[in-house]
């Protein structure tokens, strides 16, 4: 049949023209994308990063060093006091003045500098060498962090092993690792670990502190902490290939603000469900979106 044969018949017969326009649009169409169509999700590429790997100490401020002062000798009265609890005092300051019985004047001096915890001296009090300290002396200002830590956490960490501590009350400090004992409570099965707090904030005995002991970093590929799908066994995300999902089992390592590092199953720069849920399976169909960084 000639063209203009055809179009005759079409202008006879304008519904049977019209289907084929139809026909034809709808040819267009899946010969413009032969890609599959669905639900749009939005993903972006794995990337790599490196995390912290940090252990973390939640303890008391306790004083490194605390020194005790008493007299030498007994029947002795206290008959000035120089210092208040909470002064700083240097080596060799006068904290009290008290009288031996035979009359006179005997000095007490502070044997090293730091800050007065506390203080007994109460004028016309008596003193001796056996009883109640006068004073207690914070020696040289010297705080530690004293936490208990698991045993599994407590083989992680080691002298000089830096730390940053938050204190209630004092904000944030540095810190270092002095000393981690060597064995633990057999019931709790938690050790001690001594963390020196550096620098010359002036804190509070017995405030409460939480340290972050960084113990080495690890770099790979990471994703956000929302891609993770968790099953009977184990860690999945969902990527998207020819515009489909596909599911794939990978390993986790660590964490930290909000993305997680993938230790295996997936390549630096695969696309990656931002926000995997079950509504997704093996095969759908989609339109992944790149999510804004």
């Amino acid at each position: 049949m000639g063209h203009a044969a055809i179009a005759a018949t079409m202008r006879r017969t304008p519904l049977l023209a019209a289907v084929g326009l139809l026909a034809l649009i709808q040819a267009a169409a899946a010969a413009e994308d032969g890609a599959p169509k669905g639900a749009a999700v939005s993903v972006l590429k794995a990337t790599k990063a490196c995390f912290d790997n940090t252990v973390e100490v939640s303890g008391m401020v306790l004083a490194r060093d605390e020194t005790a002062v008493r007299p030498d000798r007994p029947g002795l009265k206290v008959a000035e006091v120089m210092v208040d609890a909470g002064n700083t005092v240097t080596a060799g300051q006068a904290l009290a003045r008290l009288t031996p019985p035979e009359g006179g004047t005997i000095t007490i001096q502070a044997p090293v500098a730091g800050t007065v915890l506390s203080s007994s001296a109460t004028i016309g009090a008596f003193a001796s060498g056996r009883g109640e300290a006068l004073f207690s002396i914070l020696a040289r200002n010297e705080y530690d962090l004293v936490g208990l830590v698991p045993s599994a956490q407590l083989a992680k960490l080691a002298v000089n092993q830096t730390a940053r501590i938050r204190i209630v009350g004092a904000g944030e400090v540095d810190g270092r690792i002095r000393r981690v004992a060597p064995t633990v409570e057999p019931n709790s099965q938690l050790g001690q670990a001594f963390i020196g707090i550096t620098g010359n904030a002036k804190l509070l005995v017995n405030a409460f502190g939480r340290a972050v002991i960084k113990i080495g970093q690890s770099c790979g590929v990471a994703v956000p902490l929302t891609a993770i799908l968790y099953d009977s066994d184990g860690t999945v995300v969902q990527v998207v290939r020819a515009q489909r999902i596909e599911t794939k089992r990978v390993e986790i390592g660590l964490m930290a603000g909000g993305q997680v590092e993938i230790k295996d199953g997936l390549a630096e720069g695969e696309i990656v469900v931002t926000r995997a849920g079950a509504l997704l399976r093996e095969g759908d169909p989609v339109r992944p979106v790149m999510a804004s960084n």
